[in-house]
């Protein structure tokens, strides 16, 4: 199963008063979330997204027929750090072992995908 994330860079004087909006998108299903987040920066915005989407995975599996799942994500770094070819800034590191649980629990793949080919980046405004 294809699944999506991504994240959002909001303007500082934003409604929510959050610095982003953190996303993902599961094709297959029609699910389409996204919630505001006060991330650190960027990287971090879209580190929260992945984890968002692992715990709907986790919580949902009477839904998630397929076993294996593909993951996608424009954020080149984030995808080489977790899939140990670059090295991971220390204080993620917690984030990191977060998201090392659900890989091991789930075998997903985790794969970088162009921005215009990351569908969890369409419809922002839906």
């Amino acid at each position: 199963m294809d699944c999506f994330f991504g994240s959002y860079n909001l303007p500082e004087d934003n409604d929510f008063s959050k610095s982003g909006l953190v996303v993902f998108h599961i094709p297959e299903l029609g699910i389409r979330f996204k919630a505001p987040f006060d991330g650190i920066d960027e990287y971090h915005t879209d580190f929260a997204a992945l984890l968002a989407l692992l715990e709907f995975i986790d919580s949902n599996q009477k839904f998630m027929k397929r076993p294996a799942y593909q993951i996608f994500c424009n954020n080149k770094t984030l995808v080489n750090q977790l899939n140990n070819i670059e090295p991971l800034p220390d204080k993620f590191m917690g984030l990191y072992q977060k998201a090392r649980g659900y890989k091991e629990k789930y075998r997903f793949s985790l794969n970088w995908v162009k921005p215009d080919k990351n569908s969890a980046l369409d419809n922002l405004y839906d």
